[in-house]
C-alpha cells in the first residue's frame, strides 16, 4: 500500500477542514510533558475559526483529563472541550443502575466512578467489570492478569473496557493499558465493550461537543492521531480523514522519530489494510 506523501505543517491543509478530533497522549504530550509545536498548531486552527476537540481513550472524565493538560502546560485555548473513553464508560455504567461492579485498574482512575452509586464488590460477586488499566503497569504486563481473566470468563462476566489502547508514551517508554487486558479477555471468549477509539459513540459525543453541533460534515473532519489500531482505525470506519503522526506510539517500530522508515510504514498500513490521508513526523503548524 502506497504511503501519502509527508507533510511536516499543517497550515497548507487547515483550510480544508473546519473541525479537527485529536489524540492528545502522543500528539499533545508524551504523558511527561506538552509538545509545543502541536499545542500552537491546534490553537492557531482555532483561531482561523475551527474548532478543536481532544479525543482520548484516558479512563478518566474529561473533566479530570483536563486538570492533567494543566499540569503538563498543554494552554486551553489550543481545544474547545475533550471527550475521554471515561466518558463514554460512565455513560454505559450509568445505563447499568444498581449493578455490582468489580473493578480492574490503578486507584487514580477511580474518578470515573464518581456520583454514579455504584457498588465495588469482588469478581465472585460481581454483575459486570470495569477495566480502566493495570493496577501497577510499571511491572506488569496482561498475561499477569490471565488466571483472574480464566475466573471472570467461568463467571461469563462481561467487560467494560475504559481505555481501549494497548500501550500509551510514557516519556520515553511504552506502558501497557487496559486495551491489553481487555483484548486477553476477548481472546479468552469473555464479552468486551470497548468504551474509546476505534468505536463510533467516542466520535458521536466529541462531534456534539463541537460548537459547530448538528451542522458538520464529515469530509470537513480530520482526525489526527498517532495509533494505526485506534486513531487511524476509528477515522477510517467513521469515514473522517485522517493525519497520522509517525512520532507516537509507533515510532520505534518504525525505525527512528525524525526519520521513519517508509518501506515499513507501508507495510504496516498494508497489513492494516488502511491508510491516512495525509502523514506527519510531528504535528506543526
Amino acid at each position: 500500500m502506497p504511503v501519502p506523501a509527508f507533510i511536516d505543517h499543517f497550515a497548507p491543509i487547515a483550510s480544508s477542514y473546519d473541525v479537527i478530533l485529536s489524540d492528545v497522549w502522543g500528539v499533545v504530550h508524551n504523558g511527561v510533558e506538552a509538545t509545543p509545536a502541536a499545542c500552537e498548531a491546534l490553537s492557531r486552527f482555532r483561531e482561523r475559526g475551527g474548532s478543536v476537540v481532544l479525543i482520548t481513550n484516558a479512563p478518566r472524565p474529561g473533566a479530570v483529563v483536563t486538570k492533567f493538560l494543566d499540569r503538563l502546560s498543554v494552554p486551553r485555548d489550543a481545544y474547545d472541550a475533550i471527550v475521554s473513553s471515561g466518558d463514554v464508560s460512565r455513560a454505559v455504567m450509568a445505563a447499568r443502575p444498581g449493578k455490582r461492579v468489580f473493578h480492574i485498574g490503578p486507584e487514580r482512575d477511580l474518578p470515573i466512578f464518581d456520583g454514579l452509586g455504584l457498588s465495588f464488590v469482588t469478581y465472585e460477586q460481581a454483575d459486570y467489570v470495569v477495566c480502566t488499566g493495570l493496577a501497577n503497569d510499571e511491572v506488569e504486563t496482561a498475561e499477569s492478569y490471565r488466571d483472574l481473566l480464566m475466573k471472570l470468563k467461568a463467571r461469563r462476566l462481561f467487560m467494560v473496557c475504559g481505555n481501549p489502547d494497548l500501550v500509551v508514551e510514557r516519556g520515553d517508554r511504552l506502558v501497557p493499558c487496559a486495551g491489553a487486558v481487555a483484548d486477553l479477555y476477548a481472546q479468552l471468549g469473555g464479552e468486551v465493550l470497548y468504551a474509546g477509539k476505534p468505536h463510533r459513540p467516542i466520535y458521536d459525543q466529541a462531534l456534539a461537543a463541537t460548537p459547530r453541533r448538528g451542522q458538520i460534515s464529515h469530509s470537513r473532519v480530520l482526525a489526527i492521531g498517532d495509533s494505526i489500531r485506534t486513531d487511524l482505525t476509528g477515522a477510517t470506519d467513521y469515514g473522517i480523514d485522517c493525519l497520522f503522526v509517525t512520532a507516537g506510539i509507533h515510532a520505534d517500530e518504525l525505525g527512528h522519530r525524525d526519520a521513519p522508515d517508509r518501506a515499513v510504514l507501508g507495510k504496516a498500513f498494508a497489513d492494516a489494510g488502511i491508510a491516512p490521508k495525509y502523514v506527519t513526523r510531528r504535528l506543526a503548524w
